[in-house]
């Protein structure tokens, strides 16, 4: 039956009721995309007129929303469904022309006349803008965190997943740093919460000011921090970028009026090296942070195998340390404090030491940082401030003695309480016994700090600043406390008589400032001649170090004291060298077209020790397989009978604690070319690499490879 004319009339004014409503717009194209229709109220909406739309491609007034795309929603752009002359349901786009970010959601359906010929599309759109701003923040409150907007652990784990999945087709490197707070409970505990959300908002920031847009920085949750870093594997780069994070996270911090100080500490692994995935690669980066924290923590370290077994000592001594006090195993050493006028005996500071019956000893860096994460580093501290002031009350001549305090044991609600037991119990004169405090005590209450402060002196007892200089120091601390020496930091000391080192300067600084405020000087870590002729020159008052004395036993302090040796003569080397690091390992030594194996006796930064090799000339290069994949270019620079001393090029770098390492790697990419399945690092990546003759050998060589047992 035929529509009448009051039919047609009626669905005129209901498309027209719909098209004013803003319910739904209607538009249309001829068979080549080109939009020869909108609705009127569409093009208000839109700030549009006839002239901007009216013969436009469809695709210049509609945009697919690529970012949406991107996030894995998985939609086809407009383009496609239109060279398909697919129909289209409830596409997101774009209104390109708009000055406002709108979104539309379009549907179309392609028509075709009756010889099946293209005419065009028939569609309708309405405006989604408010609800797909709603889904976004949505969608952004699942993968950001709340608190710092930084990705949240969701996202960084799906982030990771999909870019480690797409590097390894491309031969990309990614590295991740997995970031621990140090000292981060305290600041809430004696803070309150607003106050550790706050300082979290500003370690945001700061990682925010050093990566920028290198990489997605993280927060996996309380303090924890994850940063990926994709075509980074310059371990190099990355220890740079380690200690500059340390640096500035140390770096004081101003919430509501007061002032807080933490430290952190890092670890990391590299993609493929050190894992394909994301669990292996964060399992990699999670033990490397266990061992930068096992270290003494405000540490980075690099993941290598070796940290599997040293996570399981770790955990082992943490329940050795349980006993350790019960069984008598801590004993305390001191190290000689020296008047730098005449080298004569001021004093002792007393040194924790713990002599493990199984694995001998263990460093105080390491299991003091133990007791912290157990907490018992408060029962182990009065344990030696009650063990120093008994033995120190023994000695026969009435000498000075400091004692290491942590930030933990100081604002303890009875530390002043356990000193004062401690000092009646033992008979020691309070003004024998020195409190050594870190700058870290400041991260608090102000009050509370000034009160602890206030109360010890009027025990009697004397105070120094350990640590001066290393990252955060503030002339408030020396306003306010009343401090009777300042420690200058050994990595001050350490090196100063390089040429271009500035370390001298800060010590003539600390120096200086020191004599202004009448206090003592104590230059640390002093080892050899030209450091003890520098820190003397630069107006130190005491020196501290291993050119007069290592820690010694009580047993052998008594003795010379009995004998009334206070002198102490200077015995080390005459010049400051790279530290060298004692070892005693097989290793190749590559030449030519032959791989020997000789015996590592020393490294360091710029060179090493090795055996096993007769008569190698002068000025023969050859390259050092460390293992793990390290291969170290090298020039032998002495050479006498089966024993080579070799310079490095270029120098090695730290690992973040106590070894060394190569910049760059044999890369799990050139073993997957050698016909070897994609994996991470063997450690004896270079064999590989012949074995798969890629880097084949051959047989002669031309030096002759020496047996001999290593003693």
């Amino acid at each position: 039956m035929p529509i009448s004319q009051g039919d047609l009339v009626r669905r005129v004014e209901l498309l027209d009721s719909v098209e004013n409503s803003g319910l739904s717009w209607f538009w249309a194209t001829d068979q080549h995309g080109r939009m020869i229709y909108l609705s009127q109220n569409a093009q208000s909406r839109l700030g549009l007129g006839d002239e901007g739309v009216i013969g436009k491609h469809l695709t210049e007034i509609f945009q697919s929303d690529d970012a949406e795309n991107a996030e894995g929603d998985g939609g086809r752009p407009l383009a496609y469904y239109l060279g398909a002359r697919n129909s289209i349901v409830k596409l997101p786009v774009k209104v390109a022309a708009s000055a406002e970010n709108l979104i539309l959601e379009i549907a179309g359906k392609p028509q075709f006349d009756a010889q099946h010929n293209f005419c065009g599309y028939r569609g309708s759109a309405k405006d989604i803008t408010k609800i797909h701003e709603s889904q976004r923040d949505a969608k952004r409150l699942a993968q950001y965190d709340a608190l710092t907007g930084l990705a949240n652990r969701h996202r960084m784990n799906k982030q990771l997943d999909s870019s480690l999945n797409k590097y390894r087709s491309d031969k990309r490197a990614c590295a991740l740093m997995m970031l621990d707070l140090d000292r981060f409970k305290q600041v809430n505990d004696t803070l309150g919460h607003p106050a550790g959300d706050e300082l979290l908002k500003q370690v945001s920031g700061r990682l925010g000011q050093i990566f920028g847009n290198k990489g997605e920085i993280g927060r996996l949750g309380g303090d924890e921090f994850l940063i990926m870093l994709p075509d980074v594997d310059d371990r190099g780069e990355l220890g740079e970028l380690g200690a500059r994070v340390i640096q500035m996270i140390a770096q004081p911090y101003s919430i509501n009026g007061l002032r807080a100080i933490i430290g952190v500490s890092l670890g990391i692994a590299i993609a493929p090296y050190d894992g394909l995935n994301a669990e292996e690669l964060v399992k990699a980066a999670d033990l490397a942070l266990y061992a930068a924290k096992g270290g003494g923590r405000g540490q980075y370290r690099f993941y290598s195998r070796e940290l599997q077994e040293g996570a399981k000592l770790r955990r082992q001594l943490e329940e050795d340390l349980r006993d350790a006090l019960i069984k008598d195993e801590l004993v305390m050493h001191y190290q000689p404090i020296v008047k730098a006028s005449d080298y004569k005996l001021s004093g002792f500071e007393a040194l924790i030491r713990w002599e493990h019956p199984e694995r001998g000893f263990v460093s105080p860096e390491i299991f003091i940082a133990c007791a912290e994460d157990i907490g018992m580093i408060g029962q182990i501290g009065e344990w030696a401030l009650h063990k120093v002031c008994e033995q120190a009350s023994q000695w026969p001549i009435e000498l000075r003695v400091a004692v290491n305090v942590s930030p933990t044991q100081f604002t303890s609600s009875d530390f002043v309480q356990v000193v004062q037991r401690a000092l009646q119990k033992s008979g020691l004169a309070p003004d024998r016994l020195e409190l050594e405090i870190t700058e870290s005590v400041f991260a608090g209450d102000d009050d509370l700090t000034r009160t602890i402060f206030t109360e010890l002196k009027n025990l009697g007892v004397r105070l120094a600043l350990d640590d001066f200089g290393t990252g955060y120091s503030s002339l408030s601390y020396l306003r306010n406390a009343p401090f009777d020496k300042i420690k200058i930091d050994q990595s001050f000391v350490r090196g100063s008589t390089e040429e271009g080192n500035n370390n001298s300067a800060i010590i003539s600084a600390i120096v200086s400032l020191a004599d202004a405020l009448g206090m003592e000087t104590v230059a640390e870590g002093t080892e050899t001649k030209d450091e003890l002729a520098l820190v003397k020159k630069r107006g130190a008052s005491h020196v501290q170090g291993y050119i007069f004395s290592q820690p010694i036993s009580h047993e052998e302090a008594l003795e010379r004291l009995a004998k009334g040796q206070l002198i102490y003569e200077p015995r080390g080397p005459e010049k400051y060298r790279a530290d060298r690091k004692s070892v005693l390992r097989k290793i190749g030594l590559i030449h030519d077209d032959h791989r020997y194996i000789v015996t590592l006796r020393n490294i360091s930064k710029t060179g090493a020790r090795i055996e096993g090799l007769l008569d190698v000339p002068v000025g023969t290069e050859v390259v050092l397989d460390l293992g793990d994949g390290q291969l170290a270019v090298a020039t032998v620079r002495r050479s006498r009978k089966h024993v080579q001393g070799v310079e490095f090029e270029p120098p090695l770098i730290s690992n973040g604690a106590d070894g060394l390492c190569t910049r760059h790697r044999v890369s799990p990419y050139e073993l997957e070319a050698a016909g070897r399945p994609l994996a991470a690092l063997p450690h004896d990546a270079f064999g590989v690499l012949q074995e798969s003759g890629l880097k084949r050998m051959p047989s002669i060589p031309r030096f002759a490879e020496m047996e001999f047992e290593p003693t």
